[in-house]
Formats: structure tokens, sequence, C-alpha cells
């Protein structure tokens, strides 16, 4: 099963469980896991480390050319440093926005991801992959979740790493990124047509990824 090389594209909204249930899943098949979301977070650290201002793409585009970013599962580098908790800092999920909306940065981050996932049985979360990145990928989901339980949930990964966080701060912080992802020209939030769509409330991480394992492993036995 896990050696034929196929996509699982798993796109969603902010905080909707997309990097959680995406690394289960690809635990549980024994695939690629592929984390966009830290592609763009790492880059926007390093715009910072810079000094230059996120959201000026004559600031932030020339600063392509100097990222080494690598990816090998969940660890992120940039250079030989790993920032795998560093690009969780609300620091940058509060100014990364605008930066993702920059054509020539999306050009170079979708290059990259399909590069990587070309190689091999890839789980890839994101907000563009079933539209964007991987518009022909095999497997296509759509996580939802109610704003004040995906701010629950930022504010609890906030809290274990020592972050503290007001509720509401992070619900408006959250919709305010929903605006941005959904209305930007370049490789808008938006649910691809063959796209099966799952409401995440309340559900325990467990129970999405049974979800979506189950769906998968029947659709490869029966169309091997």
């Amino acid at each position: 099963m896990t050696q034929d090389i196929y996509q699982i594209a798993l796109d969603g909204p902010a905080a909707s469980g997309k990097s959680t249930t995406a690394k289960a899943v690809a635990k549980e098949l024994g695939i690629q896991y592929l984390d966009t979301g830290a592609m763009y977070r790492a880059f926007t650290l390093h715009v910072l480390d810079h000094g230059a201002d996120p959201a000026r793409a004559e600031a932030v585009v020339p600063l392509l050319k100097t990222l080494q970013l690598t990816i090998e599962g969940t660890c992120v580098r940039l250079g030989d440093t790993d920032v795998s908790e560093r690009i969780r800092e609300n620091r940058v999920s509060r100014v990364m926005g605008p930066l993702c909306t920059m054509a020539d940065v999306r050009e170079y981050m979708v290059l990259f991801q399909r590069e990587l996932g070309s190689r091999r049985a890839t789980i890839v979360d994101g907000r563009d992959i079933g539209t964007v990145v991987f518009p022909d990928a095999r497997f296509k989901f759509f996580l939802v979740a109610s704003l004040e339980e995906r701010a629950l949930r930022r504010q609890r990964e906030l809290s274990e790493r020592g972050q503290s966080v007001s509720l509401q701060q992070l619900m408006d912080e959250i919709a305010r990124r929903d605006h941005i992802d959904s209305t930007r020209e370049v490789g808008p939030l938006k649910k691809a047509v063959d796209a099966v769509e799952l409401d995440t409330t309340g559900l325990s991480i467990e129970q999405q990824v049974h979800w979506i394992v189950s769906r998968v492993r029947e659709e490869l036995e029966q169309n091997p």
C-alpha cells in the first residue's frame, strides 16, 4: 500500500486540526508528512530574523534567495538550525498572513512542495493543496471547525509552549487570518469541488485520524 506514490490533500482554515491530524495519518499509513504551513512559518521567521517587514513584498521577496530551508518529517531547519519550536511562536502567527499572499513567495513554496510530494506517498496539509498544489491528488479532505473551537485549540497549543494569550485575542486573530486566506488573489483558501468535508468540532484527534485513514485504506484496497 505504501509503495505507490499518491497524495492526500488535507485543507482547511487555521487551527482546524490539519497538522496534528496529518502527522497522525502519515504515521498510521506509513507515508510521508509534508507540513506546508511550517514552510511559510519558517520563511516568516527568516524574514523576522533579518529585520524585514513581512508585510512588504519588496523587503520579503529578495530573502527567498537566502532561504536555506530543510523539512525532514516534523523537523524544520533554517540552515543548520532547528527552528521547529520557534516557528510556532505567536509572533510568527500574527504576521505571516500578508506574506502568504505574495505571488512570488507562493510560487516558490508550491514548486518546493510539489518536488517533495512527488517522491513518495505523501499527506500534505494547507489551504490550497487540493486546488493549487496538488489538484490531481488521489485523496482530498477539507477540515472545518467553529471559530471558538479553533481558538481554544490554538490557546492550548500556545500554553504548552509557555505562551499565554487570551481566547478573544486568538479568535480575532484567527478570524482575521480566515479573511486574508479566503480573499487573497493567489491560492485562496477554498474547498476543492471533489474534496470530502469533515467538521472536526467536538471530535478528538483519534476520531479524525480514524475517519480519514478508513477512507484511504478502503479506496486503496478496492482500487490498488
